[in-house]
């Protein structure tokens, strides 16, 4: 029986982000660098995507069914591929109606949502897989995540989508002494077959292929083939999976690669027993030989062939988080744009670029990074990730404006309750306006703004202040009868209360704080405080203690004299004062 050749390619471009640094986080909601993506796209495609192609597709009308290959397209790159190279797209469509093309199904953002919020990760896989039946014409019954992460859980999950079999990688310390060229099962569902990637004959061609420094190089076709008919008779099959643009833009047209895939095929189909068959139909040709168990994520990167490339430092593990912690936000918000933007921030290159892994691995990281080190793709990241919040944040308190305003009429009708109250206060500040003559125009502006600015006030004091008003709020009024003592003490103090008023009543307090001993003037101030968020009865009562000076400079400038002498206060007030 032949044995069985798959060939698998990953098609992917990111979208790349703006440099944030240069403009206003909350103003500029453009996230994408239009000249990077479509200047690259152009390249890849000119250099790739379009010679690749054909060489295909010349493959296929010269040996038929007899040559076959799968593609996995993320959305991102169809998107790129509608906008700035509709040529590429169009190629690919020619190769679907070919009938011996496989494309698989992987999330829609090229993502890692799986580790994070399963309902998104669903939800873009069911995105993706419409997508493949618009563009090709065929719904995915393959699955590979992106850049094969795989677990036992994963699996699982997969399976329950529908999916009949996954790809991943054939890393060492999963297979032990076990051969990556069988058919496994998920261990959780053994309905769903596992595919694994033969890395060692899959890095030769996409790493190793013009490194001159290699033992092996020049890689020839009649030396490639004999690597493969140097495996183990027993071994069922070889899955060969790897970047579409390992041609022309990872090894360069003039490495000899493009001369490479087109002689491939017929030198296997002639020299071997291997025959081309794409995923799906190598699962359904060969039965599974055991379970496989994966209880770590694993993946096809770096030698560690686990998540590290994506969420190895605390830079990638802090961005990471934050994106998917907005998530029940964004499906609040409800808004379209908003939902395709947090998909694009979710794209698992923009946590890649992030990497500090500068060791073995340190060059394929640096590969088309828009960014000269982690710390500027983190930065940038984040900020992009702070203007999305806001916006995310703003649609749903649009929408919840409904709520906001029932709110503002209790006020109201709480303030209507209290019209003794509020009389009382009306001619507390009549007085203080006739009397502070010089003072009248601040003083109409802030009884004009009586509502709006003492409700500010209010928000920003509520906590120091409702703990005190709920055990004072009836010995108000009393306090009230005392005002006239106060007065006298500030009367004395009316040029430093002056310079004290822009800074928000601090040393009014500082005063009060004098004759707390004797008369507990403190509370009364505090009663004020409180008082000041439910009603505007509060904001006069601030207005008269702010104003209270003027009037108190007519009264009596040489009483204060008297009261302030003896009073052995301003030690306490100086170590009161910190308090506030």
């Amino acid at each position: 029986m032949k044995r069985t050749l798959c060939l698998y390619f990953q098609v992917h471009q990111p979208y790349r982000l703006r440099r944030y640094r240069f403009f206003d986080i909350g103003k500029d909601h453009n996230y994408y660098d239009e000249f990077s993506n479509r200047t690259i796209m152009r390249k890849v495609a000119e250099r790739c995507y379009l010679p690749a192609n054909n060489v295909m597709l010349g493959l296929i009308k010269k040996h038929g069914k007899a040559f076959k290959i799968s593609y996995s397209i993320s959305g991102a790159a169809l998107e790129q591929f509608e906008r700035y190279a509709p040529d590429v797209l169009a190629s690919f469509k020619a190769l679907a109606k070919t009938g011996c093309v496989e494309f698989i199904g992987e999330t829609y953002a090229h993502s890692l949502a799986v580790l994070s919020d399963v309902k998104e990760f669903e939800a873009q896989v069911k995105k993706h897989s419409d997508a493949m039946m618009k563009y090709f014409g065929q719904r995915p019954t393959t699955f590979r995540n992106t850049e094969l992460v795989y677990s036992d859980y994963i699996g699982e999950r997969v399976a329950q989508m529908g999916f009949s079999a996954m790809l991943t990688e054939g890393a060492k310390h999963v297979l032990g002494w076990k051969s990556p060229n069988y058919i496994y099962a998920n261990v959780l569902n053994p309905k769903l077959k596992i595919l694994l990637r033969n890395f060692r004959l899959s890095d030769d061609i996409a790493f190793r292929f013009s490194d001159r420094g290699w033992s092996e190089f020049p890689v020839t076709t009649d030396k490639y083939v004999s690597w493969l008919n140097a495996i183990d008779k027993k071994d069922e099959l070889v899955n060969l999976f790897m970047d579409y643009e390992t041609f022309g833009e990872h090894q360069w047209a003039a490495s000899g690669i493009f001369e490479f895939l087109r002689y491939l095929p017929s030198k296997v189909l002639s020299d071997t027993n291997f025959e081309f068959l794409t995923p799906a139909e190598t699962a359904k040709k060969h039965q599974t030989v055991a379970p496989i168990k994966v209880p770590h994520a694993i993946s096809w990167a770096d030698e560690e062939r686990d998540l590290t490339a994506w969420l190895g430092n605390e830079l990638q593990n802090e961005a990471f988080s934050k994106v998917y912690a907005l998530g029940s936000k964004v499906e609040a918000a409800g808004n379209e744009s908003l939902l395709k933007d947090w998909r694009a921030l979710q794209n698992s290159d923009h946590f890649y670029y992030m990497s500090t892994k500068w060791f073995s691995d340190g060059d394929v990281h640096k590969y088309f990074n828009p960014y000269d080190t982690p710390y500027d793709a983190f930065i940038n990241y984040m900020n992009v990730l702070s203007d999305f919040t806001l916006r995310v944040e703003k649609e749903i308190k649009g929408k919840e404006g409904i709520v906001a305003a029932p709110s503002k009429t209790t006020v109201i009708n709480n303030k209507a309750a209290s019209d003794k109250k509020q009389t009382i206060m009306a001619k507390k500040v009549t007085a203080a306006k006739k009397t502070a003559a010089k003072k009248a125009a601040p003083a109409k502006k802030v009884v004009a703004k009586k509502a709006a600015p003492a409700k500010k006030a209010a928000v920003k004091k509520a906590a120091p202040a409702k703990k005190v008003a709920v055990k004072k709020a009836a010995p108000a009024k009393k306090v009230a009868a005392k005002k006239v003592v106060a007065k006298k003490v500030v009367a004395k103090k009316a040029a430093p209360k002056k310079k004290v008023a822009a800074k928000k009543a601090a040393p009014t307090k500082k005063v009060v704080a004098k004759k707390v001993v004797a008369k507990k003037a403190a509370p009364k101030k505090k009663v004020a405080a409180k008082k000041a968020a439910p009603a505007k009865k509060v904001a006069a009562k601030k207005v008269v203690a702010k104003k209270a000076a003027p009037k108190k400079k007519v009264v009596a400038k040489k009483p204060v004299a008297k009261k302030v002498t003896p009073a052995p206060a301003p030690a306490p007030a100086v170590s009161i004062f910190p308090m506030f």
